[in-house]
């Protein structure tokens, strides 16, 4: 592989022209592209192998147009202190709203009057308007939105409190800003490590451009892919992160090439060879990991997962091919004057970097780095053994959200089982379902029962369950399984609580499953990369403490509440329900990238003749300042999240950002040299027979050699 790798980045940097027009015509095209592509639609959701789905499917079945499974929608009104919503003022207002409501939009099925559907407290301080869409929220029009909105507006400046919640306000959140500021941020780190602009602006060049590329195929695309408007979201996020980084490491290495005293072209070849024999199976174990996502059965994790690992081959393509012809295009000014004469000053008095230092010190002492690393990520996981996970509801939200505070005056008026009310399908006629009323009333946790409403043919009917506990409750999952448990296989339970329910169990039910598959395969490819059982045993491992660790500090703050002022965390609940599978899908695609770069330099140093012990240095010399700067840019791009407003995300945001930060600068920079030093050359050790059967791709480079018609000499690095 790797004399392929050379012949082709040689190609690229001779034919920069031709690559770099190449390129750019696959930008443009995939522009216009998507740019004439017809407005993408959300994607339906489901959840197959579900009872809360084949109740959905069920419910359209037999009552067509309902709209059982869209979006729903409760603006809910207080009267003044002293006042009543019965009163004539506020009743007034009410109608108008109901009014405003059903001629609002077109993908309304009903708006419910609180005075006949008694929608209104015992009390009679509070009331609201339950309005039913016939699709999901993700399909909502704009026009459709603004109109809940202004309604709610309206009522508004008329003497009642008005909040609106549901899922009918429920939106993709803006993310443009958060990857700006990690776009920036990955600007400033580039221009530190390198000490060039121009080198500097490589990584984010050709990282855009391959972004670019993939979301907008993505887009043009998602109408006859049924892909949705969420589906970019993380191959946008992959696509930047794995894009920086696999172009730093090409471009780190070309500069490295160039200071032992090789051409331009020479260097750029054996870059490529080298360091893109690393970005190809850096770029394969993220493909793993996203395309893996399919195991969970879940359609629009699927999509994503593809869509993402499309853009990730991208981003290899880009750095195997657009990055040679570029750094042809840039010549001497990869490095900077102020980096040439440092350069120079280290060559003659040989002043070890802060690399060589920090492997010389693991060297020395690697038990108590070893011991160090696994008992403090140990202690940090410990909170992981009480994860709680679901889906939270609106009450995690902050208070100066409507859906918060609506949240919370149906909580006052009502009790906090209106906010997540159950929908039980009966598969049978009237009296069957009156049967189920008796059952269900029968149960502990309930506030209220709705008699059964039957549908036109007689042959099914809705039953609407109001739990006493909030939707997101140990105690409300508890009462679905007990209905379940009490009904026979005619009575379906569903809604968006008993969905979000069932949506939790199977990512838990999925995530050994997946795991198994993801390092399972991504062993295998990395005994083939390091021709070694040790290593990639170590390397599986060490990312299983790093993401344990991770989950445990996700736990602490978002379910216990520990620091979460100083995170936002309003308040506490479940986690949510895709973070372990989200985690492990990317952070297990970024930790193998550096586990890649940094032990595959190892790898050839030892190769080529160097002891262990020296071999290690030597990798850390040449690349812990690499995979330094990678692992700062993505924690800066993932912590830009955690401001979000948004629970879901600002959680996201934090777990990623941690478990970068655990598994670059533990796991890789610490655990994994200690392990090494401890291991001698037992940790290069493969068995003959598997020596035999697994194919040489040669990642080290060690055929390169036979390209070498003459020894480099060193450069007068002052004037590179």
């Amino acid at each position: 592989m790797a004399t392929f790798l050379y012949k082709l980045g040689r190609t690229a940097f001779r034919r920069r022209r031709l690559v770099a027009l190449l390129w750019v015509a696959l930008l443009a095209i995939a522009g216009v592209g998507a740019a004439t592509a017809p407005a993408a639609t959300s994607s339906s959701f489901s959840i197959p192998g579900t009872e809360a789905q084949r109740a959905f499917d069920l419910l359209e079945e037999r009552f067509p147009g309902a709209g059982a499974d869209g979006a729903t929608a409760r603006v809910v009104f207080k009267a003044p202190d002293g006042g009543k919503m019965t009163d004539a003022a506020p009743k007034a207002v009410v109608e108008e709203t109901v009014a405003a409501l059903k001629s609002g939009s077109d993908q309304i099925v009903s708006v419910t009057d609180p005075y006949t559907a008694q929608a209104v407290s015992r009390d009679g301080s509070t009331a609201y308007v339950s309005v039913a869409y016939k699709v999901n929220a993700m399909e909502l029009t704009d026009e459709t939105r603004e109109a809940l909105e202004q309604a709610g507006h309206a009522a508004q400046g008329k003497g009642l409190t008005v909040e609106v919640g549901g899922d009918a306000l429920q939106t993709m959140p803006e993310t443009g800003t958060g990857e700006i500021i990690g776009v920036v941020i990955a600007g400033f780190v580039l221009v530190i490590t390198f000490g060039s602009l121009v080198a500097a602006g490589l990584p984010l060049l050709t990282a855009i451009i391959g972004v670019g590329i993939g979301v907008s195929a993505i887009t043009a695309l998602a109408n006859v892919l049924d892909l949705g408007t969420t589906t970019s979201t993380l191959a946008m996020m992959i696509g930047l992160a794995v894009g920086i980084d696999y172009a730093l490491f090409i471009v780190s290495r070309y500069r490295s090439e160039l200071a032992d005293g090789r051409d331009k072209e020479e260097a750029a070849g054996r870059a490529t060879g080298t360091a893109g024999s690393a970005v190809v199976f850096a770029g394969l174990t993220v493909v793993i990991a996203l395309v893996g996502l399919a195991v969970v059965n879940i359609p629009m994790l699927t999509k994503m997962g593809f869509a993402a690992a499309g853009t990730v081959v991208i981003a290899v393509l880009i750095a195997l091919t657009l990055i040679p012809a570029l750094l042809g295009f840039a010549g001497d000014k990869v490095i900077g004057r102020k980096q040439r004469k440092g350069l120079a000053d280290a060559a003659k008095d040989g002043k070890p970097n802060a690399g060589t230092r920090w492997a010389r010190f693991v060297l020395r002492r690697p038990l108590f780095v070893l011991l160090a690393g696994v008992l403090g990520l140990g202690a940090i996981a410990v909170p992981a053994a009480s994860l709680e996970m679901g889906l939270p509801d609106d009450g995690v939200k902050p208070v100066s959200a409507t859906e918060r505070r609506a949240y919370d005056l149906l909580s006052e008026g009502f009790g906090p089982g209106f906010n997540g009310p159950l929908l039980v399908v009966v598969d049978g006629d009237k009296a069957t379902a009156d049967r189920t009323v008796s059952t269900i009333q029968k149960l502990d946790g309930i506030a209220a029962v709705t008699p059964a409403t039957p549908n036109k043919a007689g042959d099914a009917a809705m039953i609407t369950v109001i739990p006493k506990d909030r939707p997101s409750s140990g105690a409300t999952e508890t009462l679905v399984h007990d209905i379940r448990d009490a009904t026979g296989d005619d009575v379906l339970v569903t809604g968006a609580t008993a969905m979000n329910i069932d949506f939790s169990e199977k990512m838990n039910d999925a995530l050994v499953p997946y795991l198994a598959l993801v390092v399972g395969l991504a062993f295998v490819l990395l005994t083939v990369v390091f021709r070694s059982v040790l290593v990639p045993l170590k390397a599986a491992l060490g990312f299983l403490l790093s993401v344990v660790a991770a989950l445990g500090a996700v736990v602490a703050v978002f379910q216990w509440g520990w620091l979460g002022s100083l995170f936002g965390v309003e308040q506490t609940g479940p986690i949510m329900s895709m973070m372990p599978i989200f985690m492990v899908g990317v952070v297990f695609g970024l930790a193998m990238d550096y586990e890649v770069f940094l032990v595959t330099r190892m790898r050839e140093a030892y190769v080529h003749g160097e002891r262990p012990g020296e071999a290690i240095v030597t990798g850390f010399r040449h690349s812990a300042r690499v995979v330094t700067a990678a692992a700062v840019i993505m924690i800066a791009v993932f912590s830009g999240f955690i401001g979000m407003s948004d629970q879901m995300i600002k959680m996201i945001g934090f777990g990623l950002a941690v478990a970068v930060l655990f598994d670059a600068f533990v796991v890789r920079m610490a655990i994994v040299p200690a392990v090494l030093a401890l291991l001698g050359h037992k940790a290069w050790w493969l068995p003959k027979w598997l020596d035999r059967a697994l194919p040489n791709v040669d990642v080290e480079g060690e055929s390169l050699a036979a390209h070498d018609t003459a020894a480099p000499a060193k450069p007068d690095l002052a004037k590179v």
